[in-house]
């Protein structure tokens, strides 16, 4: 695991959502337990496989006899939208966001838009100026079209963008986009093995725009 990443100047910030800005385990994992029980699932085994893809991915890759993915994922959204419990910001993260203010960032994410706007309002965390959800691409993470998207809805490319995920399917999408990469490890368990930068929350963390409409982001002091 590599440490902070020094200072640099992007064009813009593209966060994920789930434990990157805000830690939904708890909300997620309850729900999605339950689902699991319901299909007779081991769900130890199947938690681990629900973070960082849609949710229609997660069950249509499971191929069970008789389930309709999109149907299931639909009422898993509506349930996960009705239980955000336990929802919370990761250590800084507010403060981090606020400091974007006048800068171009987005919020990019795997979770349908009526959750991911749920979740970022459970949190108390500031509406994202633009939005990347579920809906708005037809290849999910680890694919790298949501991050294209972003970048081009922000008047860049995703390879002067600044990706900050937590996830290896949100990592590999980024990747593949080109862009430059800082993981947030609040969440995980143990150790990530990764090349990219890596910080444990937004604590000590800056960000303060540049010349020419960028933004530097690096520890701060």
């Amino acid at each position: 695991m590599t440490t902070l990443m020094e200072h640099r100047s992007v064009d813009a910030v593209l966060l994920d959502m789930d434990g990157t800005i805000l830690n939904s385990i708890k909300a997620a994992e309850r729900v999605w337990g339950e689902w699991a029980l319901r299909h007779g699932l081991d769900v130890d085994a199947f938690l681990p496989t629900v973070h960082g893809v849609q949710s229609v991915e997660t069950i249509r890759r499971l191929g069970l006899p008789g389930v309709d993915p999109v149907a299931e994922a639909a009422l898993v959204t509506q349930a996960e939208i009705d239980a955000v419990e336990g929802i919370e910001a990761i250590e800084g993260a507010a403060a981090f966001l606020a400091a974007l203010a006048d800068c171009r960032w987005a919020v990019v994410t795997s979770a349908p838009r009526r959750l991911a706007r749920r979740r970022i309002r459970a949190a108390g965390l500031p509406a994202p100026p633009l939005l990347i959800a579920a809906e708005d691409v037809e290849r999910g993470k680890p694919a790298p079209d949501c991050f294209h998207l972003a970048a081009e809805r922000l008047g860049t490319r995703a390879d002067r963008c600044l990706v900050i995920e937590d996830s290896v399917a949100g990592i590999m999408a980024a990747e593949r986009a080109g862009a430059s990469i800082l993981v947030v490890a609040a969440t995980h368990h143990r150790p990530m093995e990764t090349r990219h930068p890596v910080i444990i929350d937004y604590r000590g963390l800056g960000a303060v725009p540049d010349s020419g409409g960028a933004v530097r982001i690096g520890p701060m002091g």
